[in-house]
């Protein structure tokens, strides 16, 4: 892929109205702060899903309310979702988690299906466009098969919507395509049948959890040359405070998720110790990885966007490391710090 990307991506499922109703105002406070505190070509990743296509509608007025030219911004589209009316009280598509929608959203994989959503997304942008694209959570849409001849029919429209895709990159309409998906299992069966050149792995590796499997296959990625990009390494917020485990809530009350909050103490006594702030660990972990370039971060507070930058390039005794593994907080084998 012909693309520099910068160490820090902005995530955009907030501006979506993830969890709240945010205002335009709010929402162009926050593209403008990562703007500015980032080094080289600012990137954004967002999606069709996010707020059934409000992310990029709001995100192309924030762009252009703020003078942002067309060639100076990077944006990723991942691609699945378009919008259809909403009929109902909330929306279908993701219940419990976005706030006032003027919008339903249905799935759409398959050869027409992607190019259709990725024409509404550069219709929702406005005055930009998505130059890099991808699949949207494609181990979602595989999960959801009733039986093998249904599995074996929705592998098959996975494989049709990445024709679509080369065929973009064959036009030079898009640099390059990738893949996002929170089980780093579907992204390894299709990296053998498509030529990716980037992979988005979301909820999977990081300082809470990187299972061995997983650490070759990212090695394995990264020796074939395919760039890496992580993300969600807060755990949907949860390794930062929040009670939300990857969009799902815990609770402290419940035994079933002892074990969660058992981990985040002991992670924050530490991090107390040694004067690390709980982010800039879960940064550094998520960043020093080989193969891994960039890492997608959201923020709803302004300040907070500037800090998740400068976090990417704060340094982390390797002390603290070794009491992470001591306390079987990190895999004591793990190699990559």
């Amino acid at each position: 892929m012909q693309l520099t990307l910068p160490k820090v991506i902005s995530g955009t499922s907030l501006l979506g109205n993830l969890y709240k109703e945010r205002s335009l105002q709010e929402k162009m406070d926050i593209v403008k702060e990562y703007i500015d505190a980032c080094p080289g070509t600012p990137m954004f990743d967002s999606a069709g899903k996010y707020g059934a296509g409000l992310a990029l509608e709001d995100l192309g007025k924030c762009l252009k309310e703020l003078g942002i030219p067309k060639d100076e911004v990077l944006i990723s589209n991942k691609l699945a979702w378009v919008r259809k009316p909403l009929t109902t009280p909330e929306p279908t598509f993701e219940q419990g988690i976005w706030e006032h929608l003027k919008y339903d959203a249905e799935q759409k994989i398959s050869y027409s299906g992607i190019l259709q959503c990725f024409e509404e997304g550069n219709e929702l942008l406005g005055d930009y466009d998505s130059q890099i694209a991808s699949v949207h959570d494609p181990d979602e849409y595989l999960a959801a098969a009733t039986d093998d001849d249904d599995y074996q029919k929705r592998y098959t429209d996975v494989l049709e919507a990445y024709r679509a895709l080369a065929d973009l990159k064959k036009k030079g309409v898009v640099a390059g395509i990738g893949i996002g998906a929170k089980d780093w299992r579907s992204i390894e069966k299709i990296s053998k049948d498509v030529q990716l050149d980037w992979v988005m792995i979301a909820n999977s590796y990081t300082i809470y959890n990187h299972p061995k499997e997983l650490v070759d296959f990212v090695e394995a990625l990264h020796q074939k040359g395919i760039t890496i990009i992580n993300s969600a390494v807060f755990h949907g917020g949860f390794l930062m405070g929040s009670d939300y485990f990857n969009y799902i809530q815990l609770s402290r009350e419940n035994p079933e998720h002892a074990s969660y909050y058992k981990w985040r103490d002991r992670f924050n006594e530490l991090c107390t110790e040694y004067n690390i702030t709980p982010p800039a660990a879960a940064i550094y972990f998520g960043l020093h990885i080989p193969g891994v370039k960039s890492i997608a971060l959201n923020s709803s507070n302004p300040k907070r966007v500037r800090h998740n930058i400068e976090m990417a390039n704060a340094e982390i005794p390797a002390v603290f490391w070794q009491r992470m593994k001591e306390d079987g907080l990190i895999d004591k084998d793990y190699s990559h710090l």
